[in-house]
């Protein structure tokens, strides 16, 4: 990730604004929680790793979890498909990037 140095203000609430570099480095958007650590006298915010909150995705998610885990529906990866997930595993993945080529929805 890039170096980005970010000033922001403090009201007199407690509150500030995270800069847009800050938002969009972290990937959150409105509604979107971050965590607060402090370590050694700095602080260091990450991105909130938080499950859904809305009902009906919950319990789409729920199903989804059943019928993987009693495979039902649920069929084996083309291999060329899970080499590459396996070769990505733990790379980040920038989500602005742009797309190349067409993309069939």
């Amino acid at each position: 990730m890039p170096s980005i140095h970010e000033l922001a203000r403090l009201t007199s609430k407690g509150q500030i604004t995270l800069p847009k570099s800050i938002r969009q480095a972290l990937g959150v958007t409105t509604g979107g929680k971050v965590a607060f650590e402090l370590r050694d006298g700095e602080v260091v915010v990450t991105r909130a790793e938080t499950e859904h909150e809305d009902p009906a995705i919950g319990a789409f998610l729920g199903l989804l979890e059943a019928e993987i885990r009693e495979c039902r529906n649920v069929r084996a990866l083309p291999e060329e498909l899970a080499r590459a997930m396996l070769a990505n595993v733990g790379h980040a993945e920038d989500l602005g990037e742009e797309i190349e080529g067409e993309v069939a929805l």
